[in-house]
């Protein structure tokens, strides 16, 4: 583990070939049930250049009406499904926080996409961290401060990378530069998934840790 910033973890390799190929296939299931869609930006309607979907209790959505977490997906109208047993270990192994996660966005990049800098901010406990996983592609990855014209710092992700924004990198700006097209063989299609998982409610005193079911 290296601390790029002050409160951003990074965890290079996190994933063996064996992992990434466990967490892939879970990510394709997911797909079946909650497939990829084209978000749009609030008011304009912009189609932004990733995809996405998401899996676990809420869903992170982003269209004319805003940004925001809800229980069902936006195009099929159903309920996400659940996170992948992997995917809620790398949350107990790498945040160090005592409940679970509640929403693990998928994007999909193909190769030539991007993401503009941007704060995670539509959650309600900003005490828990954002757990991130790089399956696919290299991907020039910046992080800043939670100002955005604060310096930044960018470095290269690669597949089965994992970081971590926790403490005051919690709120920090961040984006993906570029796609680096044919790094890796993991995705048949080419291009990158990121998995973020997050805490969207605040815990109550009742709840129980990542391993546990119960979710305000």
């Amino acid at each position: 583990m290296m601390e790029v910033l002050s409160g951003v973890r990074y965890f290079p390799a996190y994933l063996d070939e064996r992992g990434q190929r466990a967490v892939l296939a879970a990510v394709r299931a997911v797909l079946v049930e909650a497939p990829l869609y084209q978000p749009r930006m609030p008011r304009s309607g912009n189609p932004l250049s990733v995809r996405m979907t998401n899996c676990g209790r809420l869903g992170w959505v982003s269209d004319i009406d805003g940004y925001r977490y809800q229980p069902t997906h936006p195009v099929t109208g159903q309920a996400w499904p659940p996170m992948p047993p992997m995917v809620l270990q790398a949350w107990e192994e790498l945040a160090l926080y005592p409940h679970p996660p509640e929403a693990c966005l998928i994007n999909y990049y193909a190769p030539g996409t991007r993401m503009g800098l941007h704060q995670d901010k539509d959650e309600k406990d900003f005490s828990a961290p954002v757990v991130s996983l790089s399956l696919g592609d290299d991907a020039l990855f910046r992080v800043g401060g939670t100002r955005r014209n604060e310096p930044t710092r960018s470095f290269r992700l690669r597949s089965g990378d994992a970081v971590v924004l926790a403490a005051e990198a919690r709120l920090a700006f961040h984006g993906v530069d570029r796609i680096f097209e044919g790094t890796s063989t993991l995705l048949e299609e080419g291009g990158r998934f990121n998995l973020t998982l997050r805490r969207v409610s605040e815990a109550t005193s009742g709840q129980s840790s990542a391993g546990g079911s119960k979710i305000v």
